[in-house]
């Protein structure tokens, strides 16, 4: 947790590396991803670049593994998931021979894909043949009929025209257009037959159904012939010899079904040996798109180099964390070594004043709770970071809202279900999945924390537990439940004045004005928590100043802002519990009793607006003597405040400067990087920090009082559920009782799942996250760095895998 304290250190080095061992030393850095590189050729065309070409053999490779990858898909084979053993680089000679691997396989699958296509072709026109010899048989009506248009096929001056024809098949989908056609062209001179083949056909290239239908175009005249030759072209039909002779058809028809039998054969042989080659590769191809990532991200890395004159040396760029610094130094050892290189890499810490990326290490664990902070803004270089508190403050300040037991239970077993089966779960790569599954540890934390909540609140799905005996005494019997029914806690006659070991009393659930007292209750809470949660954000700025040694900035800023939010809204909790403590039902003094206790909130507007309030009848106006002469002391410190932060900061620069001179430390310590701003704007930040920091005290606190509305209005939602859903199967007796409550179960089950634990448990993680980045962080977090990516083949294999 140390480390999340705050970012990382980070300097800036210089790596000095001979050509040779270039690429095995960025090799041993990918792995690592402990360097983020920077571009020393921004000016120079990414096309004129000293490792442009090995980008593109890398390309051509990717091209030739996407190419089988799409062939494995094709023919639905699979391949092994390498997510847990993932290949190391190669080193350079190995690329040749990948290079060779897969120039040799894409030939060989190429080869029998076109050798398939060729035989599936054949294997296609030779049914459609078949189908043409089947179907035409009905066509002709008999022998007769056959040997008569024979006769009369060959003379043209006979007195009979002779009648002509062609058979072929057709797409399904262009048979009433090019009817239609056929029609139009010969003007009725046309007799089409026709019939559907009933198995579909199956397209050599795209694999896709094709149904298709066997026609026969009947005319008179080799001018009209030649036409309908022209229209079968047009629309795409496939035309087949079909002889007149009843004979010859069927001699043919046997002979077409044999060609058919071989060639089906062969074909069964040519799927078997495409099926061995690409299943002998199919295990090959995820190493090899692997591979081809790393080399192709490595001469990326290496293009952002530069060359030294003499062209014996290349020299980059990096922020590196300090804490790894040796880890890049034993890399540069082992790419040097693995090449055999004499001459060794260097590593040089050069200084510099541009800001380093901020880089804060985390885990499982605390990762989703640091994509919250970073989702508002990355954390300034070495700036304290907010997720730490996060994971305490958030999900404590969610059960605040969502506090039942019931509810909790069901949020904690679905986190826990995530956390124990993580890692089978981690493999659905869904978008929304992901972005829910990286939360799994705050949906866990969240599901706690309402189960502690829930159990403050004795709430479990709108029921209550008398765990610990109640501390009040009930006088109802059956006279008075039936002429009122309505039960009213009054502290002064029923309370056995022994407080409940923890928690609410049960018998406040049953008591008509329960939402009285949890009104006051849960309000009072939430403006407590919130107070504190405020005053620990404006105390995280003291660990800034004094970090970035800017202490001056704690007398000009923080006493101020601490005072005033501690005179005011600080009194105002104090109040709260003195009011708890000093005013009690069964006190013999008049005006410490129940019916003087003043309001906390009219008092407080009393004591801003500087007015008196005339008290009943034996009570008095104010909690305690002295308290209108504090009030008054309060105010008037507070009111200092205002000027003290609108100017006591923008002075100080001004005669910081005119003492030292703009350049000097002592005037940057005190006034950081407003040294070449001018007075006047100066003058004009302060007054909109000033005006933004007082109103906000005040809208911020408000703003807590989410946790009031939202608590009590589930609680509300979850008991009118109860009352309108469940209840009807407890009101049924016997048999029928059972089954009702059976029956009517399963809807409240869904209704509480999907509403009160789904919508509601949205809004309030979204209300949590608003009084972080708003409330919280806005009191000492400025969020104005820029992430540390390094670069890391992990990294690299992650993005494409959601791009996918």
């Amino acid at each position: 947790m140390g480390a999340m304290f705050r970012s990382e250190q980070m300097d800036l080095v210089q790596l000095l590396i001979q050509p040779e061992a270039a690429y095995s030393s960025l090799a041993e850095l990918g792995e690592l991803g402990i360097a983020q590189f920077r571009d020393l050729n921004a000016d120079v065309n990414v096309f004129q670049r000293k490792y442009t070409s090995e980008i593109r053999r890398c390309e051509e490779m990717e091209r030739k593994i996407g190419y089988i990858r799409r062939e494995l898909t094709k023919d639905e084979v699979p391949t092994p998931d390498l997510s847990d053993n993932i290949p190391r680089t190669p080193n350079s000679r190995e690329i040749i021979d990948l290079e060779a691997a897969l120039e040799k396989t894409e030939n060989e699958i190429i080869e029998l894909s076109e050798n398939s296509h060729a035989l599936l072709q054949n294997f296609m026109e030779l049914t459609e043949l078949k189908s043409v010899l089947e179907k035409t048989q009905g066509f002709f009506s008999d022998k007769s009929a056959a040997l008569n248009l024979e006769a009369t096929g060959g003379d043209p001056g006979s007195e009979n025209k002779p009648l002509g024809f062609v058979a072929g098949v057709i797409p399904r989908e262009r048979v009433i257009g090019f009817e239609r056609m056929l029609w139009r062209v010969s003007r009725g001179n046309v007799f089409l037959r026709q019939a559907p083949i009933e198995k579909p056909f199956t397209d050599p290239r795209s694999g896709d159904e094709i149904y298709k239908i066997v026609f026969v175009a009947f005319f008179q005249g080799e001018q009209l012939k030649s036409r309908v030759k022209k229209i079968c072209s047009g629309y795409h039909a496939s035309l087949y010899p079909c002889p007149n002779e009843y004979n010859e058809r069927a001699e043919m028809l046997q002979g077409v079904r044999t060609r058919i039998e071989d060639l089906n054969m062969v074909i069964n042989q040519t799927k078997d040996q495409r099926q061995r080659v690409l299943i002998s590769v199919a295990k090959e191809v995820p190493k090899w798109e692997i591979i081809v990532k790393k080399v192709k991200a490595i001469y990326h890395t290496l293009n952002m180099f530069n060359v030294d004159v003499s062209k014996k040396c290349l020299f980059g760029e990096a922020w590196v964390p300090t804490s790894n610094l040796q880890d890049v130094k034993n890399a540069l050892i082992a790419g040097s070594s693995a090449v055999g290189s004499t001459v060794p890499s260097f590593l040089n810490v050069i200084s510099t004043h541009e800001a380093p990326p901020t880089f804060n290490r985390t885990n499982k664990f605390t990762q989703g709770f640091q994509n919250l902070i970073e989702s508002y803004g990355v954390a300034s270089y070495r700036e304290a970071n907010p997720a730490l508190y996060t994971i305490i403050t958030f999900p404590f300040l969610f059960a605040i809202m969502f506090g039942d037991l019931g509810h909790g239970l069901i949020l904690l077993l679905l986190g826990l279900w995530m956390v124990l089966w993580e890692k089978s779960l981690a493999r659905n790569k869904d978008e929304i999945w992901q972005l829910f599954f990286g939360g799994r540890y705050i949906i866990l934390l969240m599901g706690i924390f309402s189960m502690y909540t829930g159990f403050v609140y004795n709430d479990i799905f709108s029921k209550t537990m008398n765990i610990f005996g109640s501390s009040w005494q009930i006088n109802y019997n059956t006279s008075t439940i039936m002429t009122n029914p309505d039960l009213q806690l009054n502290p002064g006659e029923d309370y056995s004045e022994t407080v409940y070991w923890y928690g609410l009393d049960p018998a406040w659930m049953l008591a008509s004005n329960k939402i009285i007292f949890l009104n006051s209750f849960k309000m009072k809470l939430s403006i407590i928590f919130g107070v504190v949660h405020m005053i620990f954000g404006v105390c995280m700025s003291v660990v800034n100043n004094t970090h970035f040694k800017k202490k001056i900035n704690i007398l000009l800023d923080f006493i101020p802002q601490l005072m005033f939010l501690v005179l005011l809204f600080l009194y105002m909790c104090f109040m709260m519990f003195f009011k708890w403590v000093q005013y009690t039902a069964v006190t013999d003094v008049d005006h410490l009793k129940p019916g003087c206790a003043p309001s906390v909130l009219i008092m407080f507007i009393n004591m801003m607006l500087f007015k008196r309030q005339e008290p009943l009848e034996t009570c008095k106006e104010f909690m305690f003597d002295g308290q209108q002469t504090i009030q008054m002391v309060f105010i008037f410190l507070a009111l200092i405040c205002i000027p003290w932060l609108l100017l006591a900061k923008p002075f100080y620069i001004k005669f910081t400067r005119k003492n030292h001179g703009a350049g000097d430390h002592v005037a940057s310590s005190g006034h950081g990087d407003h040294d070449d701003e001018p007075m006047s704007e100066i003058f004009i930040h302060q007054s909109i920090h000033c005006i933004e920091y007082i109103l906000s005290t005040i809208s911020h606190t408000a703003s807590y009082l989410r946790l009031w509305a939202l608590s009590l209005a589930h609680a509300q939602l979850s008991e009118v559920l109860y009352n309108m859903v469940f209840t009807i199967g407890l009101k049924s007796t016997g048999y029928t009782g059972a089954i009702m409550i059976y029956v009517v179960f399963w809807p409240w089950a869904v209704l509480t799942i999907g509403i009160l634990v789904g919508m509601e448990g949205l809004s309030a993680f979204l209300h949590t996250l608003r009084l972080h980045w708003v409330e919280f962080m806005s009191k000492f977090y400025e969020g104005l760095g820029y992430p540390f990516q390094p670069f890391s083949f992990q990294a690299i294999l992650d993005a494409e895998n959601e791009e996918k």
